[in-house]
C-alpha cells in the first residue's frame, strides 16, 4: 500500500501537502505573519491597560481580576480561529485554485481538514505572543488555568471551524461577493456570546439566544472559575454537545454548496 489512507480512502499525504502549500505561502510573505502578531498584541495591550484602569477604580474588578484580559484572550481565540481558516481557504479562490483543487484527487473532507489545520498553526503564532504579552505587562498567566484552558479552547476552536466551514461554502456558492461575510460574521456573534459580561445582563428573550451558542458557555465558564474559583463542567460538556452539531451541519451546508457550485458552474469561475 504505497499511500496512508484513513477510513473512506482519506488520505493523509493530500492532507500534509495541502498543509505545506498553506505554510509556505505563510513564510513566503512577511506581511502575513506580521497581521498574526500584530492584532492579538495590540488587543492585550490595549484591554490590558484598560483593566489597569478599572481594578484600580472598582471593587467588583479588583476581585474579579483578569475576566477582561482573559475574555479578550478567548475571543480572539475564537475569531483567529475562524479567520485563520477562512484566510488559507480565501487564498485559493483569489489565486482562482479552487476549481483545479477540487478536479484533483484531493477530496473536500481533506481539504477541510488541511484548512483546520492551518488554522490552528496560524492561531499559534498570534495567540503565543499574545499570552506572553499578557503575563510580562499584566500578570495575568492565562496557562495557569490548567485544565479548564483546555476545554475553553476545544469549544472556542470547534466553533470557529464550524463558521469558518460555513462561510466558506456560502464563498464557494456565491463568489467573492459574498467575502465580506468571511470577516463580519463572528462580530455578529461577538454581543450574543456575552465575552465581556455574563448572560444575565441581557435581556430574558435574548438570553435563549445566547444559550444556544457554544462560546457563551465558555465565557462564562471562564468567569466562574476567575471569579467563584468554580470549574463549570456541565457548561463545557453542554457546548461540546452543541459544537458537535454544528461541526456536522457545517460540513453538510459546505458539500452541498459546492454540489450547487459545480451544476452552476460557479466554481470554475473562480468566484465571480
Amino acid at each position: 500500500m504505497t499511500e496512508l489512507a484513513l477510513h473512506r480512502g482519506i488520505s493523509l499525504h493530500r492532507i500534509g501537502a495541502m498543509i505545506l502549500r498553506y505554510w509556505y505561502l505563510l513564510l513566503s510573505s512577511w506581511p502575513r505573519l506580521l497581521e498574526l502578531l500584530y492584532w492579538p498584541a495590540l488587543q492585550v495591550i490595549t484591554w490590558g491597560f484598560l483593566q489597569l484602569y478599572i481594578a484600580e477604580n472598582a471593587n467588583f474588578f479588583a476581585r474579579a481580576g483578569g475576566t477582561l484580559i482573559g475574555a479578550v484572550i478567548l475571543w480572539d481565540i475564537l475569531f483567529r480561529g475562524q479567520l485563520g481558516f477562512s484566510i488559507s481557504f480565501l487564498e485559493e479562490m483569489w489565486a482562482r485554485n479552487l476549481g483545479n483543487l477540487m478536479m484533483s484527487p484531493l477530496r473536500p473532507i481533506e481539504f477541510l481538514l488541511a484548512l483546520m489545520v492551518m488554522s490552528l498553526i496560524r492561531l499559534a503564532i498570534g495567540i503565543i505572543p499574545m499570552t506572553l504579552l499578557a503575563l510580562f505587562l499584566f500578570h495575568f498567566n492565562v496557562y495557569a488555568l490548567g485544565l479548564p484552558l483546555i476545554a475553553f479552547f476545544c469549544n472556542l476552536i470547534f466553533t470557529s471551524w464550524s463558521v469558518g466551514i460555513f462561510v466558506s461554502g456560502l464563498v464557494v456558492r456565491n463568489g467573492l461577493g459574498a467575502e465580506s461575510i468571511v470577516w463580519t460574521l463572528m462580530f455578529a456573534i461577538l454581543p450574543l456570546a456575552c465575552v465581556y459580561y455574563p448572560v444575565s445582563v441581557l435581556p430574558v428573550w435574548l438570553q435563549y439566544v445566547a444559550w444556544a451558542l457554544p462560546p457563551t458557555y465558555a465565557f462564562e465558564g471562564m468567569r466562574a472559575l476567575l471569579i467563584e474559583k468554580t470549574f463549570r463542567t456541565d457548561l463545557m460538556l453542554e457546548a461540546l454537545m452543541i459544537n458537535a452539531g454544528l461541526l456536522a451541519a457545517s460540513f453538510g451546508a459546505f458539500l452541498a454548496l459546492l454540489r450547487s457550485a459545480k451544476r452552476h458552474g460557479s466554481l470554475l469561475s473562480g468566484g465571480e
